[in-house]
């Protein structure tokens, strides 16, 4: 005989990982980095025909100490890069990043040495958005997938650890040709 039976009914049983994990993800602030032609798509997300504010969205941070997702919306050129990292090392933790467009995540057709050739070179990202530009609906599908994972996050020390070493091991990795898919 469990606990769940000698409860009269109408009580709710949950862990503290899942009840806090419930209130992260219904109250993501996005802070915007919009740098191209998918920033306009972006702002197109949080007006009314789209509305991210029955996602828990509802508006866009100026502040990073205010915001707790970044979405990387267009090119990273290198001047750039360093003024993204210092946004991104603003805002509070825990925090997350999507990568929104082909540029923001691969360089896109800048393959050149003023263009960042991924932003995961300068911060980790969490969802990858492909496209040129992406559409509305495919900025709305990866924040529900970041939900399904901030949901499911440990809290504590274990998470700051976990979040830590990704960090360096995707700071410290160099895309080779390989791959990219280039050589074989």
């Amino acid at each position: 005989m469990g606990l769940e039976e000698k409860l009269p009914s109408g009580f709710l049983l949950t862990t503290v990982e899942k009840a806090a994990g419930a209130a992260r993800k219904n109250s993501l602030w996005p802070a915007t980095f919009g740098l191209a032609c998918c920033a306009i798509e972006m702002m197109s997300t949080g007006a009314g025909r789209y509305d991210l504010a029955r996602f828990g969205m509802e508006v866009f941070r100026a502040s990073p100490r205010q915001a707790d997702l970044m979405i990387v919306a267009g090119r990273v050129s290198q001047k750039m890069a360093p003024i993204l990292r210092q946004v991104w090392d603003q805002m509070p933790n825990p925090k997350w990043s999507i990568s929104m467009g082909v540029c923001a995540s691969s360089g896109g057709m800048f393959n050149n040495y003023a263009i960042v050739q991924g932003v995961d070179h300068v911060i980790p990202v969490d969802i990858y958005l492909p496209g040129c530009p992406p559409r509305p609906e495919m900025l709305m599908d990866s924040i529900l997938k970041l939900h399904a994972e901030i949901a499911k996050a440990p809290l504590g020390v274990n998470r700051d650890r976990a979040a830590q070493a990704a960090e360096k091991a995707a700071l410290a990795a160099t895309p080779s040709l390989e791959m990219k898919g280039l050589l074989r």
